[in-house]
């Protein structure tokens, strides 16, 4: 398996582990009779601040795994993996590790700045694939 291709899958186990750090206060906070629920009505209370940031945090991460996914299928598929392709795929990973405490602490704009960097290295990856 490339570094790449290994970045990835662990930064699948790193979309689960989030998920679990928003469900688990999720259902502590609003019951499980609501969370199991087909959610057609508005909860019968808001969540609390630091699971609402623990729940877009890990939207966010479904939105940059979009565009990271497909840089490691370019670099792979192309088979353009180089010691470029593999930092930037690391660097992805530890932003993207560093951005849940940074929105659950609403570190700003150190929060941006890290997002930032996720991006620049999902983008690194494709324009590197392309030469």
């Amino acid at each position: 398996m490339t570094p790449e291709l290994t970045a990835l899958a662990l930064a699948g186990l790193l979309q689960i582990a989030q998920f679990g750090l928003f469900a688990l206060p999720a259902n502590i906070e609003l019951g499980t009779r609501y969370t199991s629920s087909p959610r057609d009505t508005p909860p019968p209370r808001p969540i609390s601040i630091l699971t609402g940031r623990l729940q877009r945090a890990m939207n966010n991460h479904f939105e940059g795994l979009i565009l990271f996914t497909l840089a490691v299928v370019v670099v792979t598929l192309g088979n353009q993996s180089t010691a470029t392709t593999q930092y930037a795929a690391w660097t992805y990973l530890a932003a993207r590790a560093l951005y849940i405490p940074a929105y659950a602490l609403g570190l700003s704009p150190w929060r941006s700045a890290i997002w930032s960097v996720g991006l620049l290295a999902t983008l690194t990856m494709i324009v590197a694939a392309l030469f």
